[in-house]
């Protein structure tokens, strides 16, 4: 390089060239990589084990533990133009398989009804207004997150079965299954940091740091950080014991 320009190097370009040779500059991007890869590890961790806690707990089981319900009772559509407004004041009641009463309650302004810390087993909500079916529903207790009941004037009984229409299986085993590609994703965050710690190989490190980004570590925090440690390590890819071809 000519004297030329070597004086038009600015402060910033000096400086980045300081930055490049310092071994605390990989040492540096290494630990931010590790530590927004440890964030994913967690996050994924919380994934699994939360999961985990629901099935040890019987949140999962027909049997077994405590659950809530909520609903609302609307009204039914008359030709599109009349109906479909909040009931207040219905009588919403639970029983068991065996239809005993464990439970009673009304509807409030909004036609909002609420059930709580009832038996998660076979049970059954009735609501009887007049003028108006019967309407019986079977469930499981906690299998839904809201019960919608809509009264049609006439008389007789509607009865619907909902205890096989839970999805909270199949959310709980794709939850899982992201939780520990979350986690996966971290720990080969943590082997590029440590690939960058050691200056081994500067394609494995940013391989493996970009594979790190997808722990989503609290959101944002995690991979703000991985990026960090990537700028790092590549300013300081001349230190690296193998660095790959432009």
């Amino acid at each position: 390089m000519s004297e030329d320009d070597e004086s038009r190097r600015s402060r910033f370009e000096w400086w980045l060239d300081d930055l490049s040779v310092d071994p605390a500059t990989r040492v540096a991007g290494a630990i931010l990589i590790i530590l927004g890869s440890i964030l994913g590890v967690v996050t994924g961790s919380l994934h699994i084990t939360a999961d985990v806690g629901e099935v040890l707990s019987g949140q999962l089981d027909e049997s077994g533990g405590l659950a809530d319900i909520h609903g609302a009772v609307y009204s039914a559509l008359v030709d599109e133009t009349t109906g479909g407004e909040a009931v207040e004041g219905v009588t919403v009641v639970l029983y068991d398989e065996e239809e005993l009463e464990i439970g009673r309650t009304t509807t409030d302004s909004g036609g909002r009804f609420a059930l709580d810390n009832v038996p998660r087993q076979s049970s059954l909500i009735v609501v009887d207004h007049p003028n108006n079916f019967t309407e019986r529903i079977w469930l499981i207790p906690g299998d839904h997150a809201q019960i919608t009941v809509t009264l049609t004037a006439g008389e007789g009984v509607h009865e619907q079965d909902m205890r096989g229409e839970s999805h909270l299986r199949e959310s709980v085993f794709i939850t899982t299954v992201i939780g520990v590609l979350i986690l996966l994703a971290g720990l080969a965050g943590i082997i590029g940091g440590v690939e960058a710690y050691n200056g081994t190989s500067h394609f494995r490190t940013q391989l493996l740091a970009y594979l790190g980004l997808w722990s989503q570590g609290l959101m944002f925090i995690g991979p703000l950080l991985i990026l960090m440690g990537m700028g790092l390590a590549y300013l300081s890819r001349g230190q690296f014991g193998f660095v790959e071809d432009a």
